[in-house]
This record gives C-alpha cells, sequence and structure tokens, in this order.
C-alpha cells in the first residue's frame, strides 16, 4: 500500500517556524514527510534536518522520499519524547503534527479505522506489547470505563466497558468489527444517527495504547530545551485533550510568577521564558477543509523561546 499523507496547515507551519537556511530544524512526527520535505526545501547545505517517528513503515518512507535534500540530515526512529536522548545541540524550530497518520487509518491491518473490519492492533510502533487487543481483553471495568470517559469523552463510557467484559467472558473480542457490534449495543438508538458510534472508543483506545499524552507532555518540555532562544515550537493537535495540554503547557513559560495574587509588584524574579505567537489557534481554510476533511479538527500553536 502507498504511503499517502496529506500534510495539514502546511503553509501555516512553515511559515510558523520562520526558517533559516542553515539553522537546524525537527519534524518530530515524520510520517509520509510531508512537512519535512518543505522544511528540507528550505534549508542550504549548511542546515540541518532532525526527523523523528516511532512507526517503521513511516520511518522507513519517510528517509527514503528526503534523499535528495540537500541539507544535513539524522533520523530517529522512536517516541518523540526520547529526543533529548538523542539530540544535544540546540535547534531553530521544531514541528510536531499529533495524532494517526491518514496511512494508519487506510491501512487496514494497523486496525485503526472503525471503518474497516480488521485485526485489533492500533500500535503506531508495531515492537510495542501493548495493543488495542491486550487492553479491550484484560483491561478491567473500572479501567476500560475510565480510558473510554477520559481520554474519548464518551457519556455512555460506562455502558461500553460493561458490554466489553461481557462479551469477552464468552470469547476474546478479537476484531474492529466486534468491538464496534458492542459499541452500537451498548448506545441508544438517537446516539448512533448521530457521529459514527465508534469514533470516541476507538479514539480513547488509540490513545491508552500509545501513550499519546503522556508522550505529548513529556515531549512538550523535551522540545521546549533543545530550542535556542528564538527558536519556534509549532504544535498540530486533533482533538480537545491534546490541544489543552499544548494550551497551558504553553501559558504555563509566559506566565511563570509565582508571587500571590495580592502582592502588588513581583518579588519572585522568575522571567518570563517564551512568547505565544498565536493567541488563538489558527485553523485549516475552508478550501483546506472541503479537500482534506481529515484537517477539521486541526488546530496549530506556535511558540517562540525568549
Amino acid at each position: 500500500m502507498e504511503f499517502r499523507h496529506v500534510s495539514i496547515l502546511l503553509n501555516e507551519c512553515i511559515e510558523g517556524l520562520a526558517i533559516s537556511p542553515n539553522g537546524t530544524y525537527v519534524d518530530a512526527t515524520m510520517g509520509g514527510a510531508g512537512h519535512s520535505r518543505h522544511i528540507c526545501s528550505h534549508l542550504s547545505a549548511q542546515g540541518k534536518f532532525i526527523g523523528v517517528d516511532r512507526d517503521e513503515e513511516a520511518f522507513t518512507v519517510a528517509k527514503e522520499r528526503l534523499e535528495d535534500a540537500i541539507c544535513e540530515k539524522q533520523f530517529i526512529r522512536s517516541d518523540f519524547r526520547n529526543i533529548g536522548d538523542y539530540v544535544t545541540e540546540p535547534v531553530d524550530g521544531i514541528l510536531a503534527d499529533l495524532g494517526v497518520s491518514s496511512y494508519q487509518l487506510d491501512n487496514k491491518d494497523r486496525g485503526f479505522s472503525y471503518r474497516e473490519d480488521a485485526v485489533l492492533d492500533m500500535r503506531m510502533d508495531r515492537s510495542s506489547p501493548l495493543s488495542a487487543k491486550t487492553v479491550v481483553n484484560t483491561y478491567s471495568l473500572q479501567q476500560l470505563a475510565y480510558i473510554i470517559s477520559t481520554y474519548g469523552e464518551e457519556k455512555f463510557a460506562r455502558s461500553i466497558a460493561a458490554n466489553i467484559v461481557k462479551q469477552r467472558e464468552l470469547k476474546p473480542i478479537e476484531t474492529t468489527g466486534e468491538l464496534i457490534e458492542i459499541i452500537r449495543r451498548s448506545m441508544p438508538q438517537k446516539s448512533l444517527r448521530e457521529k459514527h458510534p465508534a469514533k470516541r472508543t476507538f479514539q480513547a483506545i488509540r490513545i491508552e495504547v500509545n501513550s499519546e499524552l503522556d508522550s505529548l507532555k513529556q515531549g512538550l518540555e523535551s522540545f521546549f530545551s533543545l530550542l535556542k532562544p528564538g527558536g519556534r515550537m509549532c504544535i498540530i493537535t486533533f482533538h480537545s485533550l491534546e490541544d489543552r495540554i499544548v494550551k497551558e503547557y504553553f501559558k504555563s513559560l509566559v506566565n511563570v510568577c509565582t508571587c500571590p495574587p495580592e502582592f502588588p509588584v513581583c518579588v519572585c524574579n522568575k522571567k518570563t521564558l517564551a512568547k505565544i505567537i498565536t493567541k488563538k489557534p489558527i485553523l485549516p481554510s475552508e478550501q483546506e477543509m472541503e479537500e482534506n476533511p481529515r484537517s477539521k479538527s486541526a488546530k496549530l500553536r506556535i511558540l517562540e523561546k525568549l
């Protein structure tokens, strides 16, 4: 299967990074190298590109697609939360396009999609021991309800979790189709007529399998520590949980004063560490959303280190 992925908010990201031809830039989620190729096209032979991805297939494809780039290149196959283990030099900019790629969604063997019947998997790194099948068949009712409610923001989480546990007592749940049928049985008819009933539950299980929110929290700290003064961080999110984490982290770097609010002046002498370039997130244009419906929930936030 061809590795196809349409880069979201591409021009906005390139503009947000404010690329210097001789600088060092990181794409922390290379995917199909869409953003990566455009970053490299702005770099000279003295510039450097660092590409990171934990998905082996994406990693291999991205390396091949970037072979002709004239800049220096470094490739790291790892979760981006570990970037500090591989990169010690200061960098001028970092981009992270979060979530699951179009290739992962469209490749039924990966088990991410609720539109295809496939083996339950959902691992971004296929060498990871934890898969969706493990989560669904071994987590307790309480654990499943918490994950589906918290990560999926699904109001029928308890009912879905209870029916998963009930069904797996008869036989293990093996496929996405079996899980979707359980979800359908757990929801009232009115809810089945709205968005796909499995969307929130699949999102929740995927986040758990890939430890996405913990990776994001640790990744943001690692990214910021690597940035040079004046360096930029561009983060694209696709759901409210991710966006909230990014928004609050950015704010924490700006509002660093720890003085009690009743103090008339600051005495803690803690300096602002960054400035937020995007007071409100940048959203896809109407044209982009029409051409690529998967971009509809995307939000881009940009930060500059002081």
